[in-house]
């Protein structure tokens, strides 16, 4: 598949959002523009179940400005998709057909378990969670799903959104106690019909705006030390805090509230009720925040079509590290090299008890490996400080936010000063004697690096021997080995802290006349 770009138009019941993407089979899926208006489709729906004349021309100029848009970006593969508010309008054919006659863009109307379906082939596709409960709450239906070991189990929309439910309980712009007890009393009722939820244990993940403006509201209340909300994990406890917190908030003052989109100020306590009464009903302590949603789904679904291979749900970071490596670029024959010799020199520490063997350990430094000091890409001489900044504050697909620090702690180590330096802020985080091994698997690492650092591949095997009071590196490579020797034995520094003893590196160059 060649590279594509392609739109898509999320018609929501409280935005339409224009999202452009492209993708390449080497630098995979990337999002270049991404556009929203706040239309807020479900208020314009009659009591006849007619979407408005109003509604419909405000739906109609939307479309056709993002199409002039669309013209500008060279962009001509375009997938609209409406869901809860075009689909509820009784006269839905009809806006349809309006829409392509006045923009030239043809909407596709959702099914209530199509919906369901793109939001969880999105989260599977971006996030490690293998078994879960979902939840997609938008301005007029609420999508839930259940899936285990990454296969959808179950399906439910519900026809009301935070925009349909501030309509029918809340009189003025924020609620009150009174109308909090029975929006809480009429959610609890509605989840519980889903026997299917009840109880059962595991993660809720929410997606969609509203979800994303509660985590970025709690980051902002507890000075997040790094950046993104996609795998953002919070507790019940946190929600309920911050609900409180927000219920004693005057509109005027959620309008200003950073982290909280002003076009979401009215509807952002009923979400919190919301997602904390699905919580209780599933009986779980654990609240994740996916920032990928309908539309990714969409477009993982639509790339698909044309790639079956460019997706593996079941091994959701192997993917976004070639895009990383990719788009700082490591060749795939670098990070192969990277991966086999980081293997091999952990064994050896293993085979030494340096090391207990740990699978875990091994998979963290492995994947360290693939994005070790990518950060050269922008400056040599301060790749440790770009490489941490650029892995610890952007979203990496199939990693926690704790898992992202412990990796950009290790593919960014140069010394302990260094290390303890980025560590500083997340001591609340990662335990003392965690964050020795850490700092050994960097220097580890660091070694490694230096192995290749022609980025020749040349290097085939690495082995470790104690030797009286040293330990000898027996290095194996084909060809001349001029750069790694000087460069190893520059770095053979940080293996003699990790062995608390002298390192002798001795080469074996093969094939090399």
């Amino acid at each position: 598949m060649e590279k594509v770009k392609t739109a898509i138009i999320d018609i929501g019941s409280n935005t339409v959002r224009l999202v452009m993407y492209q993708y390449d089979k080497n630098e995979g899926l990337h999002e270049f523009g991404n556009i929203k208006t706040v239309a807020r489709l479900r208020t314009h729906l009659l009591p006849t179940g007619d979407m408005s004349e109003e509604g419909m021309g405000i739906l109609s100029k939307t479309l056709a400005s993002f199409k002039r848009i669309l013209e500008d970006y060279n962009v001509t593969d375009i997938k609209a998709a409406a869901t809860a508010a075009v689909r509820q309008a009784s006269n839905n054919q009809e806006i349809v057909r309006r829409m392509k006659e006045e923009t030239g863009i043809e909407i596709e109307i959702l099914s209530e378990e199509e919906e369901a379906y793109f939001g969880f082939l999105a989260v599977v596709n971006s996030m490690d969670t293998a078994s879960a409960v979902t939840i997609d709450i938008g301005g007029g239906s609420t999508e839930i799903t259940l899936f285990k070991n990454k296969k959808l189990q179950e399906t439910h929309s519900f026809p009301f959104g935070t925009v349909s439910l501030k309509q029918k309980f809340v009189k003025g712009s924020i609620m009150d106690n009174e109308e909090r007890k029975l929006l809480h009393n009429y959610i609890k009722e509605q989840f519980k019909s889903l026997s299917w939820i009840c109880g059962v244990d595991l993660p809720v993940i929410a997606i969609g705006g509203s979800a994303r403006n509660v985590a970025q509201v709690h980051q902002q209340q507890h000075r997040y030390p790094i950046s993104g909300v996609h795998q953002y994990e919070m507790t019940l406890d946190d929600l309920l805090e911050l609900k409180q917190g927000l219920s004693q908030m005057t509109f005027e003052q959620l309008k200003q509230l950073d982290g909280l989109s002003s076009d979401r100020a009215d509807i952002i306590v009923p979400a919190i009720e919301v997602f904390t009464t699905l919580m209780e009903t599933v009986s779980t302590e654990n609240f994740q925040l996916s920032k990928k949603g309908l539309r990714e789904g969409l477009i993982i679904h639509r790339v698909l079509q044309g790639d079956a291979t460019a997706f593996d749900k079941y091994n959701v970071f192997a993917e976004n590290a070639k895009r990383i490596a990719f788009e700082y670029g490591r060749s795939i024959e670098e990070v192969e090299t990277l991966c086999a010799l980081s293997e091999q020199m952990y064994r050896e520490c293993c085979k030494l008890d340096y090391f207990t063997f740990n699978q875990q350990h091994l998979e963290l430094i492995q994947r360290a490996a693939k994005v070790f000091a990518i950060g050269e890409y922008i400056e040599l001489e301060s790749s440790s400080q770009h490489t941490f900044y650029l892995l610890a504050n952007q979203s990496i697909a199939g990693m926690n936010h704790l898992e992202r620090i412990k990796l950009a702690l290790l593919a960014s180590y140069k010394n302990r000063d260094y290390f303890n330096r980025f560590a500083m802020p997340f001591l609340s985080w990662i335990p003392r004697e965690e964050l020795k091994y850490l700092r050994d698997f960097g220097a580890l690492l660091r070694f490694v690096y230096a192995l290749n650092v022609s980025k020749r591949n040349i290097v085939k095997q690495v082995m470790l021997n104690r030797i009286d009071e040293m330990v000898q590196v027996d290095v194996t490579v084909e060809g001349s080995a001029v750069a790694e020797i000087y460069q190893a034995e520059r770095t053979k520094k940080h293996m003699e802290r990790i062995f608390k003893c002298e390192v002798s590196i001795h080469f074996h160059e093969e094939g090399w006349k």
